[in-house]
């Protein structure tokens, strides 16, 4: 028996690592000669680089760059190749980075992100991928273009420095010292929402307020995407108010697209190309998946569907350990999993849960291992 093990982390408890380390444990308990390949994932959030370093055998950079508030950090960029790279924009520009106290996207910027594209440029990358869940900002990705050589002046032509404040006071946009790399180069966002860059379902009013904006804070910011929105088009002829994917990342999504000429691409498809997946998937007897909480959304570009599919269009069966089961997670039998197997055994909170999340993870997969066995031999 050949298992291939490819599920997402338990955000808060479980790394994607640990839960490979698990399912082979609890494998060999059920299935004593069996081979066992696991591979690391995720959707374009944290753990996308060091995903895509694992499985192709890429080279993690460290460069010092910005974090969300303008300090100091050291963060990775990843050369998958001599001429292609990956980054992970929750490195220099994610929302973990920042204490509670500390959210408030018109302060933030997503500079740090921009320093790790150039570094990838410098390195001769021209080939780039970049994930971009998880950021701390929504800034319409003003920050990340100033590093990359974009200007954005005032009306008085003072040189803003690209945080949330300055959406609003963009009155003129200079290209012509943009990075002279990157009009060569190949940029693929891993991207998994649609959302436009303005309006109710928006950059700002969906994704700000866990970024730290209240209500009145969300009105400036929305006020200031449609003034920067509106300087684009005038400057660039580029509408960018209602693209697809534009309003990922707090606005970057569209800053990658009008700037750098970016193709958005799923998430965890652009990951399972990377690692080519379909050859392992071709190998295995059964897969096995997860994530931490599967509801309706989950049929929405995350993990378990994205591996599901593959394993469906390989004919491989596939089977997802979740960590809890919400509304509509049934969706997801459409997608290729045949089961999903929750890790909570019993009432408890969702505290007691996470503390124990090792424990209640291994019996779930024990569970999982003996119904495979026994449907085998009812065959």
């Amino acid at each position: 028996m050949n298992f291939l093990f490819a599920s997402d982390s338990f955000k808060g408890s479980l790394t994607s690592e640990k839960i490979s380390e698990l399912l082979t444990k609890s494998a060999l308990k059920t299935f004593p000669d069996c081979t066992t390949h696991s591979v690391l994932t995720a959707d374009g959030g944290e753990g996308t680089l060091d995903a895509v370093l694992a499985g192709t055998g890429g080279k993690k950079i460290t460069i010092s760059a910005q974090d969300p508030l303008g300090r100091e950090i050291c963060a990775c960029y990843g050369k998958t190749g001599e001429n292609s790279a990956i980054i992970e924009m929750a490195q220099a520009s994610g929302l973990p980075l920042l204490k509670d106290n500390e959210r408030n996207p018109l302060k933030t910027s997503t500079f740090g992100t921009g320093e790790l594209i150039r570094a990838a440029l410098d390195s001769g990358a021209k080939d780039i991928t970049i994930a971009i869940g998880g950021s701390a900002t929504n800034d319409g990705g003003m920050g990340a273009m100033s590093a990359l050589g974009v200007k954005f002046f005032d009306k008085d032509g003072n040189l803003l420095k690209g945080a949330g404040e300055d959406l609003e006071k963009v009155a003129d946009i200079d290209i012509t010292n943009l990075h002279s790399s990157a009009k060569d180069a190949k940029f693929t966002v891993m991207c998994d929402v649609n959302n436009p860059l303005t309006g109710e379902n928006g950059a700002t009013y969906i994704f700000g307020a866990q970024k730290g904006a209240d209500c009145d804070m969300q009105k400036r910011l929305e006020n200031g995407m449609k003034n920067y929105a509106s300087v684009i088009k005038e400057k660039l002829g580029i509408s960018c108010e209602n693209l697809s994917g534009g309003g990922a990342a707090g606005g970057l999504g569209a800053a990658l697209l009008v700037f750098l000429d970016a193709e958005m691409k799923s998430g965890i498809e652009t990951l399972l190309d990377l690692i080519n997946f379909d050859e392992l998937a071709k190998k295995a007897d059964v897969i096995i998946t997860g994530e931490g909480r599967m509801d309706g959304q989950s049929v929405c570009g995350k993990v378990a569907s994205g591996v599901g599919l593959r394993a469906k269009k390989a004919g491989k069966p596939a089977f997802a350990i979740v960590g809890g089961m919400g509304d509509g997670a049934e969706k997801i039998f459409d997608c290729g999993i045949c089961s999903v197997m929750p890790t909570v055994n019993s009432p408890m909170t969702l505290d007691n849960a996470i503390k124990n999340a090792e424990l209640l993870y291994e019996s779930a997969a024990e569970r999982l291992f003996r119904i495979i066995k026994a449907s085998i031999n009812l065959k």
